[in-house]
């Protein structure tokens, strides 16, 4: 472990963002549940049954990016790779709630961007090396 004068300012903004966009995907994994589950008791299955899937993928996101905030701060080698795979996922759900049309176009179109620009700065020479990974 590395400590805080070693890692660079962008990992510590990302982590401290990450930490807080995972805290808030659990939030929101929360209200997709109770979407799934009202709707599922409504009569409507497959649509609540979706509900609830999207629910978990949502739930394993935010479970991600704490583990990669939580990685990323302490700058431990897997972190990066975790926060590869998170970024990616990202982009994957945002692209299903714009085709499931569960969200609004521009939020989803914005958290396309956010995790493309991620994925484009952990790819960075600097930030490779890091996390050890140059």
């Amino acid at each position: 472990m590395q400590n805080s004068s070693s890692r660079p300012t962008g990992i510590t903004i990302l982590a401290i963002l990450a930490i807080i966009g995972g805290i808030f995907g659990i939030l929101a994994a929360c209200a997709i549940f109770s979407v799934g589950t009202l709707t599922v008791g409504a009569g409507s299955s497959g649509l609540g049954l979706a509900a609830i899937l999207f629910g978990i993928l949502t739930l394993a996101r935010a479970l991600a990016y704490l583990a990669f905030g939580y990685g990323a701060w302490n700058l431990q080698p897997w972190a990066w790779i975790l926060g590869m795979i998170a970024a990616g996922a990202s982009i994957v759900i945002s692209l299903l709630s714009i085709i499931l049309g569960y969200s609004n176009i521009a939020s989803e179109i914005i958290s396309i961007i956010i995790a493309g620009v991620i994925i484009y700065y952990l790819n960075t020479p600097g930030v490779k090396a890091a996390f050890g990974r140059a």
